[in-house]
């Protein structure tokens, strides 16, 4: 690609960059409003750019428990609190999350620091109702044999990096958590994970039966093995784990949660829907992890309605979840094996060696009830190692909004929209289609590069069918495909004329 190309593939530079100041006032105005979900999309945004601030920490994480998502809270209270150890208002939220989580050592100990900083202070009375609670013969008691606040909270990051990606990182912290108590599953569980996730997939394998020999019948462990088995596609061990998974009847939530999401990850939907759904109607209020799998439960099971309501219950929680809903890329995929097919088809393409074929996959990639699980997992998509390019096309699956103000993305939009008044067309794509869209691919990757400004959707979607049908059969007619789209033979001609040089047969 020249250096005209990608600067205009690059005209899409913000340039307004407020800073995390600038989003917290707009939070604490919104708050002022009563409008959380503005508030809450401010103050992730001030907390990201500001991340050494200590009051925007603790704002956010205030809103963070206000929703129950105390794990996240506890997080960026324990940052706040590393930052500047003196603020009373976050050592006291910092006994309260704790309280919340159950770890009522810790709880005490920030209430107790509470109360020796500021006697008088607003939260008196609750820091005093903290310490009585935590003191209790019968709360201390369950303590004893509890991992401590400490590894929990690093468990916890340790998670957190594994969301964000940073998954030696997680190995590393989760190792030497595990050295210090031996006993303590969940992080032997997180660690398998993070092993699988850099690639150690025998070890992530060996460690989990490790867990299932000192803790058999451990939930967590056999489930993160049936992830592992479906990723790797061992049919044989994936069904045999599953066919044990299905005999299991938990009476904890977490474990209910834990085989739901599983069952659902794995396209077990049925499954995932029973124990999902009991949870809800026990009055289970879950995280956004929670209802986004009882969303794609119930819609691949045929609870159209309770999907649909759970999925409402998902964007209050997180409303940048909007756009992903699972019935919206599902339309045309009604068969299961052409489904499956389609996702197999969909991964040859991103992992191909044109970047034609790439940016073809990353379109599908939009249209497939498959997208999060693609997008999810940690091998198949890596953005650090994609062209501009194809960013661009994974943002648009992803329900990026583009600025028609910039030329390029301008540009980037129309041919989409003649992508998609192919794909319209066409859909569900059948193998002989396939030649047809792989033809404009390559048309598009070319024009891109060259700064082409895709003018008229339709008509370029008129000249691709014809230049591609025309390239096979001699009764073609450039009528037939004007009148099909709606243009007129000239214009049919001008813009055959103008996609001509990008096929490659015209090189130099």
């Amino acid at each position: 690609m020249n250096k005209k190309s990608k600067k205009v593939l690059r005209e899409n530079i913000i340039s307004f960059l407020p800073t995390g100041e600038y989003y917290y006032k707009k939070a604490l105005d919104e708050l002022q409003k009563d409008q959380y979900e503005k508030a809450h999309k401010y103050l992730k945004r001030a907390a990201e750019l500001s991340p050494n601030d200590p009051m925007i920490l603790l704002q956010y994480a205030i809103l963070q428990m206000e929703i129950d998502n105390f794990e996240l809270a506890h997080e960026l209270l324990r940052s706040a609190h590393a930052i500047d150890g003196n603020e009373s208002e976050i050592v006291f939220f910092l006994a309260e999350v704790n309280a919340h989580l159950g770890n009522f050592v810790e709880a005490n100990k920030f209430a107790q620091m509470y109360l020796e900083m500021d006697i008088q202070g607003e939260y008196t009375e609750e820091a005093m109702e903290i310490v009585d609670f935590t003191e209790q013969e019968d709360i201390v008691s369950l303590q004893v044999d509890a991992p401590s606040g400490e590894a929990l909270f690093l468990q916890e990051k340790s998670r957190r990096l594994m969301e964000q990606g940073k998954f030696a990182e997680a190995v590393e912290l989760l190792e030497s958590i595990v050295v210090d108590h031996p006993d303590f599953w969940a992080a032997f569980n997180n660690l398998a994970l993070a092993y699988f996730y850099i690639g150690e997939e025998e070890q992530a394998k060996a460690l989990l039966h490790d867990v299932l020999h000192e803790n058999r019948g451990n939930i967590h462990a056999l489930c993160n093995l049936a992830v592992i088995h479906y990723y790797e596609k061992n049919v044989e061990d994936l069904e045999e784990i599953v066919e044990l998974l299905a005999k299991i009847n938990p009476y904890f939530v977490e474990h209910r949660y834990k085989l739901g999401a599983t069952f659902a990850l794995i396209g077990k939907y049925d499954q995932a829907f029973k124990w999902l759904r009991s949870l809800q109607r026990k009055g289970f209020e879950g995280d956004p992890g929670f209802y986004f799998w009882l969303s794609h439960s119930a819609y691949f099971s045929g609870h159209e309605e309770i999907a649909k309501s759970a999925w409402k219950s998902l964007l209050k929680l997180d409303p940048e979840k909007a756009g992903f809903e699972p019935w919206l890329p599902q339309k045309s995929e009604s068969d299961d094996a052409a489904s499956k097919i389609q996702k197999e088809y969909i991964l040859e393409k991103i992992e191909h060696k044109h970047v034609s074929e790439r940016i073809y996959g990353f379109y599908l990639l939009g249209k497939s009830k498959h997208r999060q699980e693609i997008i999810s997992h940690p091998k198949w998509i890596v953005v650090d190692n994609l062209t501009t390019m194809e960013k661009l096309f994974l943002a648009n699956s992803l329900g990026h909004d583009f600025d028609e103000k910039s030329p390029a993305e301008k540009a980037f939009l129309r041919a989409i929209a003649a992508t998609d008044l192919l794909y319209d067309k066409y859909k569900p794509l059948e193998h002989e289609d396939t030649f047809l869209f792989q033809m404009w691919f390559v048309l598009v990757e070319r024009a891109l590069e060259k700064g082409y400004s895709f003018k008229n959707p339709s008509a370029l979607a008129a000249a691709t069918e014809y230049m591609f049908e025309s390239s096979r059969s001699k009764n073609v007619t450039k009528k037939y495909y004007a009148e099909q789209y709606g243009i007129t033979t000239n214009t049919l001609t001008k813009y055959i004329n103008e996609l001509m040089p990008f096929l490659p047969l015209f090189d130099a």
